[in-house]
């Protein structure tokens, strides 16, 4: 069985993929690639079970309505009192607001921050994946799921200060990562993980799929899912890292 993880930026350059190998004992890190084109990522992910995307999948519904309906010279949607309360549900999306809600801190807004370049990628990978014959489920229902490695780090009780700045913060933080984790192996790529923190946050994105995948991580209420299908959803882990390798599990 195979996760894979992505950290994707808007081009290439800043985009990390890693793959892990997983057996009823251990989780194995069997590739880690930085500088990644979409072609590459197509083609590295092809034989994975989950594929856990640092991007996301969509923009918010009242968002995307706005924008259409300001093209529109007719359309009242220009009648808007434009308040704090107003841009912010045309922000954020209603896995934001979970996230929000369950870890204290907003994600990145797709419609207002640089987010949404990465988003546009995302947009075009996800159409290439589908011509591969997968189906794309925002929801992550599917094989492919919304994850978000720094969230996913701090739920699973991890400090994670500096560690997108740091050498060192990283180096501290994969050591308590593996103190509570002693079936991962990173070993073969483990000086990249330090020197990148792309690298580290796609190792990261590919744990969190497998939680996904083992149905350890928060979905969409019914109430949820119609949004969630549309905009995405981030698929936060429940319970502890330790439990990504369980007996039983192949």
């Amino acid at each position: 069985m195979i996760t894979a993880g992505i950290d994707l930026a808007a081009e290439p350059k800043g985009t990390a993929l890693a793959l892990i190998d997983w057996n009823s004992s251990s989780g194995t890190l069997i590739d880690l690639k930085v500088g990644v084109a979409d072609s590459v990522i197509v083609q590295g992910i092809s034989g994975a079970e989950k594929i856990g995307i640092d991007c996301a999948l969509g923009w918010p519904i009242e968002f995307v309505d706005f924008v259409s309906n300001h093209n529109d010279p007719d359309s009242k949607s220009h009648e808007v009192e434009g308040d704090m309360d107003w841009r912010r549900r045309l922000s954020y999306r209603e896995t934001d607001r979970a996230v929000r809600s369950r870890t204290g801190r907003w994600p990145l807004s797709v419609s207002t921050d640089r987010l949404g370049l990465t988003a546009m990628r995302c947009a075009g990978l996800l159409g290439r994946l589908e011509k591969t014959g997968i189906q794309i489920d925002r929801s992550g229902a599917g094989v492919v799921v919304e994850v978000y490695p720094g969230a996913t780090l701090r739920v699973w009780g991890f400090d994670t200060t500096g560690y997108r700045k740091s050498i060192d913060e990283r180096k501290r933080l994969l050591g308590q990562i593996l103190e509570q984790a002693e079936w991962l192996d990173t070993s073969a790529f483990e000086s990249l993980m330090l020197e990148s923190c792309d690298a580290f946050d796609a190792v990261i994105a590919a744990l969190a799929s497998r939680a996904a995948l083992l149905g350890l991580s928060e979905p969409p209420t019914q109430g949820q899912m119609p949004q969630a299908r549309i905009e995405g959803w981030i698929a936060l882990p429940v319970g502890k890292i330790t439990e990504l390798i369980a007996p039983g599990q192949e």
